[in-house]
């Protein structure tokens, strides 16, 4: 607990600009200190002095999770001392960058539960899908199939029964793929008690660096893979190029961390979870919240706010960082075909938003995301007609609505 409350002291004494500070903390908002003047080699005693920028706070977890501290110091030594290329086998330089490549192996081998010898790094859960799916695509025959699921959905957090698919895929010999970026460090993963075939695991979804990611490919039965580049051979002909140390040194401690800290992450995430969804819930009538909420990661909230646009209470919820969505797919403004695929009304599907809440995610800034949701949702169906005439008891989907 002392270690936890330490990190995030200092990880928010590193945003924080110098000087002294206010008495009174500017709630819900994160202060970080930006020059946006241009930068010169050359110090100067003349130089202006840089602009306070106040940020929004960070509710959007789903997309990328912040780096962690403890991950930042394992990476340091390997971006300025220790920088051997970890294949090269003749100095020392390639002999500590190749330990460290294979202590970060064992690290994220550990955390699902898998041989370090089935572990292959890549860019992330992306080339690690692609990796997968390419080969078993491929393996495909007449008499069998290709099973891909994603072990928690990124839009709504459901999570899927792992196990019970592992086990029908396993007693019918067919392969077995799930796409855990959103679910490895946040709940407990055996690739073996699941019966998983393949897995791809990203660095930037567990307080990780971006770049870097990998997959686990079963070793017995063995699962083949076709490359889908060619190259010097690395990572045993998998996935050829030169492994970056300093990345997979990071996704290894990151997963060491969320080892260490997965019950206790997701005990304080479920509270404060349940304090957001109360809160609004208790205040705003016509909130639905999709997915399934019994078997669902508490991190990844979903609300659809019947009569308002959400692109509209995004842009009103300027100082909280959320998103109506999957990151992947931001640049539609189509509904979530998450949300359509479980059966969500069209309207309802483009009313909603997805709160992401982690591990440094506070109470205080929970508490200011509810209280500003609410605020502009009551705001901005004070303006929407559509609410006026459901308060006048009109049922909506009684109207035929002509097109001029």
């Amino acid at each position: 607990m002392l270690l936890r409350a330490a990190w995030r002291r200092a990880a928010l004494a590193a945003t924080a600009a110098p000087g002294p500070r206010s008495a009174e903390p500017t709630r819900g908002l994160r202060l970080r200190v930006a020059d946006h003047a241009p930068q010169s080699a050359v110090p100067s005693d003349t130089a202006a002095a840089p602009e306070s920028v106040l940020r929004p706070l960070y509710m959007d977890v789903q997309a990328t999770t912040p780096l962690d501290p403890r991950v930042l110091d394992a990476m340091l030594p390997y971006l300025v001392n220790y920088y051997g290329n970890p294949h090269s086998r003749t100095h020392a330089y390639g002999w500590e960058s190749e330990a460290a490549m294979e202590h970060a192996r064992q690290q994220v081998a550990s955390l699902i539960g898998a041989d370090p010898r089935e572990i292959i790094f890549t860019s992330g859960a992306t080339e690690s899908n692609n990796i997968a799916i390419k080969e078993l695509e491929a393996a495909i025959q007449p008499d069998t199939s290709l099973v891909s699921v994603m072990t928690v959905n990124n839009e709504i957090g459901v999570k899927q029964p792992i196990a019970e698919i592992g086990q029908i895929c396993s007693s019918r010999k067919i392969y077995f793929h799930t796409d855990a970026a959103q679910a490895v460090g946040k709940i407990p993963l055996d690739v073996n008690d699941m019966k998983i075939d393949l897995m791809s695991i990203s660095g930037h979804k567990i307080y990780g660096p971006k770049g870097v990611g990998a997959i686990y490919i079963r070793r017995r039965p063995r699962v083949r893979v076709e490359a889908l580049q060619s190259g010097g051979g690395q990572e045993r002909g998998m996935r050829s190029g030169t492994v970056p140390t300093p990345l997979v040194v990071g996704l290894g401690a990151a997963c060491e961390v969320a080892q260490q800290e997965m019950e206790y992450d997701h005990k304080r995430i479920s509270k404060l979870s349940e304090r957001l969804i109360q809160k609004i819930m208790n205040n705003l009538p016509d909130v639905v919240m999709n997915g399934d909420p019994e078997h669902h990661y508490p991190g990844c909230i979903n609300l659809s706010f019947a009569y308002v646009e959400g692109e509209s209470l995004l842009m009103a919820l300027k100082d909280v960082a959320l998103s109506s969505g999957s990151a992947c797919t931001s640049a539609s403004l189509e509904p979530s075909y998450v949300l359509r695929a479980i059966g969500t009304d069209e309207d309802l599907a483009h009313s909603s938003i997805r709160f992401g809440i982690g591990r440094f995610t506070t109470e205080e800034e929970v508490d200011y995301t509810a209280e500003k949701c609410i605020h502009h949702v009551k705001r901005l169906r004070e303006m929407s007609p559509l609410w006026e005439m459901v308060q006048d008891g009109i049922d909506l989907k009684s109207i035929k609505w002509t097109q001029h």
